[in-house]
């Protein structure tokens, strides 16, 4: 940020719209407001600019607020945010009289008056509602805050409003679209609107792209951050499962599940996990991590990277040209900058390791939904999975449109947690993905982190047969073990967006975040969306 822009000129540049008429076929649909100087700041920036007096939160508060009027509604019809807090501006204009009260001023730390979008299955005790896309729970409100929640609160920031998501965190068919729900329609991507923005965190990585916050939250049970931050061009981490709790987060599988950032700089990703970072007895997995949380911002240096050793997953690459030059590309960079390749290594049990997971995450959905709901939202309707079943078929006009809910029906027809084929594969599972799979190939190259593309490009937006299959990739058995996850972005093919994935072994999540900021810093590979109508490729 400049240091002669004064306050009337950053509050200008807030409500600046800036038309992107693309001139040609290509063309958004409409006119579409592009980054104004306020939108190139990360939070840091931010902050200074509210320090310094020359912002406000309730000028940024305003600002988000206009992009969103502007982009998600109007112009290339993004339908990222699928709820307003009714209470942003107060919030906001509560946290400017702490940080400018005479007798006692209060920041409350680096989010002190930052606008953060929500995924719509994280729990809100206000005005909002919290229905993980589904008409079911639409107007009911929480009982309580989520604990990430809280500490979001505790820490400063404005709880801006709710993102859509792939309805039910996409558990609830096989042949779903990304991005759909029956509350809130069809997020897209704001690359190339008739590609998927992935899923199941759409919205917060479509947010993300768009800059209609500074900061979103999504969740993860596998792939649901990393790839829709991908599709999106953003960064998206998914932390160790247990450093952040899930209590308050509509679930789908207490093994996997984790809520992370989805934000467009590495150091911004680091900030909001920080703040969200904590024990909480409701989720006794927390109870394992550090006594003394980790410090996820001291090694974010440029130089973090210069003698690591990297694995190289060459089994990642998708069967796509331009994503594999990207990849290469990456790989001279991640060379440049000192760190040591091993190239290849391949994980063990890749595939043995994912067999057991469907039906790990059946049995815990059934268990899951039903704790979820009587603790955090006792006046719905619904009161068990069975009850969200029969609820969609008594609405299925409005509810399966596109596709069915076979695989809820599929986990409403398990047997309960003490069910040998639940316990079986949830015991396989964790053997081959952790002890004989990463941890081993860890351990045998020395490694301290492995890179591969994060997936293959975006497909189509296709309501009657659903999302194409993935490619290439290695965050899967990361998910079903649990560990420390980032994509970021490598540059674009025909104007989609392609990530790298820098993962790493439980607890190394300040390792995997302190490389991914290393790797930004050297390639800028951060790009503004052009909301197109179709790509550049033949």
């Amino acid at each position: 940020m400049s240091g002669t822009m004064n306050r009337r000129s950053f509050a200008t540049a807030a409500g600046a719209v800036i038309g992107a008429n693309l001139g040609s076929s290509n063309a958004a649909a409409a006119s579409t407001p592009g980054y104004t100087a306020l939108d190139k700041l990360d939070v840091a920036g931010l902050q200074a600019a509210m320090t310094a007096g020359k912002l406000s939160a309730v000028e940024l508060t305003r600002h988000f607020l206009q992009r969103i009027e502007a982009l998600n509604q109007r112009g290339p019809k993004l339908r990222a945010v699928i709820e307003l807090n009714p209470d942003a501006l107060a919030q906001a204009r509560a946290l400017d009289a702490e940080r400018r009260h005479k007798s006692a001023p209060r920041l409350r730390g680096p989010l002190h008056g930052i606008p953060v979008l929500l995924k719509d299955n994280i729990a809100t005790a206000d005005k909002m509602s919290t229905t993980a896309g589904s008409l079911a729970l639409a107007g009911l409100h929480a009982q309580r805050d989520a604990h990430i929640v809280e500490r979001l609160r505790a820490a400063g920031a404005v709880i801006l409003g709710k993102t859509n998501l792939s309805e039910w965190a996409n558990i609830r068919s096989n042949r779903s679209s990304s991005g759909w729900s029956s509350r809130g329609g069809q997020t897209r991507n704001p690359h190339v609107l008739n590609r998927s923005p992935s899923g199941s965190s759409s919205g917060s990585a479509v947010a993300a792209a768009a800059n209609l916050a500074p900061l979103t939250v999504g969740t993860e049970t596998d792939g649901s951050i990393c790839s829709p931050a991908q599709a999106c061009g953003v960064v998206g981490f998914k932390p160790t499962v247990g450093l952040l709790s899930r209590a308050g987060i509509i679930p789908i599988s207490a093994s996997q599940d984790t809520a992370g950032p989805i934000v467009r700089h590495v150091r911004d990703a680091a900030l909001l996990l920080q703040a969200m970072v904590g024990s909480d007895p409701d989720d006794p997995v927390t109870l394992t991590q550090s006594a003394t949380p980790p410090d996820l911002l001291a090694g974010l240096q440029r130089e973090a990277l210069q003698g690591k050793r990297i694995g190289v997953i060459r089994a990642a690459i998708p069967n796509q040209p331009g994503v594999a030059t990207l990849f290469e590309q990456a790989l001279n960079t991640l060379r440049e900058q000192g760190a040591v390749l091993v190239d290849p290594v391949v994980i063990p049990n890749y595939a043995e390791a994912r067999r057991g997971e469907f039906a790990v995450l059946l049995h815990e959905l059934k268990d899951g939904v039903a704790k979820y709901l009587a603790a955090y939202q006792s006046d719905a309707p619904v009161k068990t999975l069975a009850d969200v079943i029969a609820w969609n078929k008594r609405h299925a006009e409005r509810t399966m449109p596109f596709f069915a809910q076979e695989t809820l029906e599929l986990a409403e027809a398990t047997t309960g947690l003490e069910a040998p084929v639940y316990l079986e594969a949830l015991a396989n599972c964790r053997r081959l993905s952790r002890a004989e799979g990463i941890d081993a190939m860890f351990a045998e190259h020395r490694l301290d982190a492995i890179v591969g593309p994060t997936s293959n490009l975006a497909g189509p937006i296709d309501h009657l047969l659903g999302d194409r299959p993935g490619g290439g990739g290695f965050g899967s058995i990361f998910a079903v073990a649990g560990y420390p996850h980032l994509t970021l972005p490598m540059g674009q093919v025909g104007g989609l967006p392609v990530g790298l994935s820098i993962a790493a072994p439980a607890w190394q999540d300040a390792r995997v975040l302190a490389l991914g900021y290393a790797f930004e810093q050297a390639s800028r590979h951060l790009q503004p969306p052009k909301y197109l109508r179709e790509t550049g490729l033949n």
